[in-house]
């Protein structure tokens, strides 16, 4: 008997416990229903813990008298509160309220006084929430003064005030009226920077980095433009920019720039898949830094079965040296196609000047001296080519690894000329373009378009790198690599003068980085310029997002010719 009342009392205890630790529960109830003061309530007064019954009678008056404060705020200064208290297992306070007739604004004075309000990019607070008989907000008014104030601590009115902020309301008239006036008092500007730090960098260049002048009036988003500047430069491991503003001497703030170079030398190693080219290996030497100029060089290489390449460059930065530079290039590169009687022995070497244009376009122009010896079908020979370039190229996106939204366009030309350093006339172009939207947060549309065409009079002395192909996983899929091509009387494929390619595809995400895509891809590549026969393939794929971009997995059908499903397999951006 003992043991059981032992056990007895213990039950007692636990089930007394459990009760102790059960939440209270708090219910608002707003007549007519207004769901923004309910919430609004509901977080003024939090959570209830563990209240018994009559602890929540206690809390009770306190609690309508929060419920009252979070009336007000929105407007509401006459509302009826009253309160009660349901007991049982989950103890529950009860609030009803009937918030009344809300207060208006009568009359609104918002105004920016001082050198600040010449300043356009300078926003004095307007809305409709702030306009005559608009209900007062009391977050609507604080807010409009966080604006002010920020933008103010952004654009360098640090000496700014209000000289007046008034909020007086008249609950019994049911009217309030609102009076901000800021001096923003006079606008500071910048410094010259100055750098400091081991760093063996000339200061010339430093200085090329910097992205305002000295005495240009202060704006935050120059200071993060510098650090991003310098955190992008490859130059340095760490950056760290101070231009505070109690530090002014006649309204000129000084910016101070401490510096962490980075090691100067890299090694990198890669492995990867595609089903144009099977498994491959990359590999790169970075020296990133030799002189004080900033100047840079280095090796890269690629190894895959069809493919085996090694280029070497040489960086010097120009001005501005983030955006532009001049590289010497030089390149080996050896390709032969299984299964086809298709060889290319190529060495380029030249230079390129890169340059980032004030539309925000990418231009590249070069000079380059390229030598192939190759055998295609029955052409076959030794090509020398001497080609003066340019390509432009435009990215927009709003992610660089995984976009929601964004396209790109690029566009190449080259040219040679018999007798100046070439043993043919050749015009040769490329075009592409390519765009992606995602509507409704699952929903991704993606498309993309290529051309290409060359003009010569001695197409059999064009060399394989200079004549075009279709087929793969970034051209038509369903066709394997390249073999969408006008063929010679022996069968084999021998390129083209013109291509033409393009895809639509849909994807539906599922997860947070999977989706599932269905697409249709058109494409060939002729000799004449009359309306070519386009082949088609068409399937479904799946898409992981990477910390590198997306892997592609697809499973294709050529709906012109026979043979199947085919598996493609490669990843990175999509743009």
């Amino acid at each position: 008997m003992t043991f059981s009342g032992r056990v007895t009392s213990g039950l007692l205890l636990l089930v007394y416990s459990m009760a102790a630790l059960a939440q209270s529960e708090l219910d608002v109830r707003v007549k007519p229903a207004n769901d923004e003061l309910k919430s609004n309530v509901e977080g003024y007064i939090g959570s209830l813990g563990d209240r018994s019954e009559r602890a929540l009678e206690r809390f009770s008056r306190g609690a309508e008298e929060q419920a009252k404060k979070a009336a007000q705020a929105l407007g509401y200064y006459q509302p009826r509160i009253d309160s009660e208290v349901e007991g049982g297992k989950t103890p529950r306070l009860i609030l009803n309220i009937d918030p009344g007739e809300p207060v208006h604004l009568r009359h609104v004075t918002v105004r920016i006084d001082g050198p600040a309000a010449s300043l356009k990019a300078f926003r004095v607070p307007k809305s409709d929430v702030l306009r005559p008989g608009a209900v007062l907000n009391h977050g609507h008014y604080e807010d409009a003064k966080r604006l002010i104030q920020n933008q103010a601590s952004r654009y360098g009115f640090f000496s700014g005030r209000f000289t007046s902020q008034k909020l007086l309301v008249d609950p019994q008239a049911g009217v309030a009226d609102i009076e901000l006036v800021y001096d923003s008092g006079p606008r500071y500007a910048l410094g010259k920077v100055q750098f400091s730090g081991d760093t063996p960098f000339d200061e010339d260049l430093l200085q090329r980095m910097v992205p305002f002048k000295a005495g240009t009036p202060y704006d935050s988003e120059l200071i993060a433009e510098l650090n991003q500047a310098l955190q992008s430069s490859g130059y340095f491991e760490g950056v760290r920019v101070d231009a505070v503003p109690t530090t002014a001497t006649a309204q000129v703030i000084p910016v101070d720039v401490q510096l962490d170079t980075r090691k100067p030398r890299t090694l990198g190693l890669g492995l990867g898949f595609s089903t144009d080219v099977g498994p491959r290996g990359k590999a790169s030497w970075t020296r990133h830094w030799v002189n004080g100029e900033g100047d840079s060089y280095g090796i890269e290489s690629e190894i895959s079965a069809p493919r085996q390449n090694i280029g070497v460059w040489y960086d010097h930065p120009l001005d501005p040296p983030l955006t532009d530079k001049l590289r010497w290039a030089a390149g080996y590169q050896y390709e032969e196609l299984a299964n086809t009687d298709s060889l290319s022995k190529l060495l380029t070497v030249g230079p390129e000047w890169h340059s980032k244009l004030p539309n925000g376009w990418q231009r590249v122009i070069s000079l380059k001296w390229q030598r192939e010896e190759y055998r295609l079908g029955d052409d076959s020979g030794l090509s020398t080519l001497l080609m003066p370039g340019v390509s432009y190229s435009y990215l927009r996106s709003d992610n660089r690894i995984d976009p929601h939204n964004g396209y790109r366009l690029q566009f190449d030309a080259k040219v040679a000329k018999e007798g100046l350093g070439s043993d043919n006339n050749l015009l040769y172009g490329t075009a592409l373009l390519k765009g992606l939207t995602t509507v409704w947060d699952k929903h991704r549309f993606l498309g993309r378009v290529q051309f290409g065409g060359s003009a010569t009079n001695g197409y059999k002395s064009v060399p394989p790198s200079l004549r075009f192909f279709a087929g793969g996983d970034q051209s038509v899929r369903g066709y394997e690599y390249q073999t969408l091509s006008p063929e010679n009387a022996e069968g084999d494929r021998i390129g083209g003068r013109y291509m033409v390619a393009g895809s639509v595809e849909y994807q539906y995400s599922i997860a947070d980085k999977w989706r599932v895509a269905t697409f249709v891809d058109q494409g060939n590549s002729f000799n004449t310029l009359d309306f070519p026969s386009l082949k088609t393939g068409v399937g479904i794929g799946v898409r992981w997002v990477s910390p590198v971009g997306p892997i592609r997995l697809d499973l294709a059908h050529a709906l012109d010719d026979p043979g199947g499903i085919r598996l493609h397999f490669s990843m990175g951006p999509e743009l």
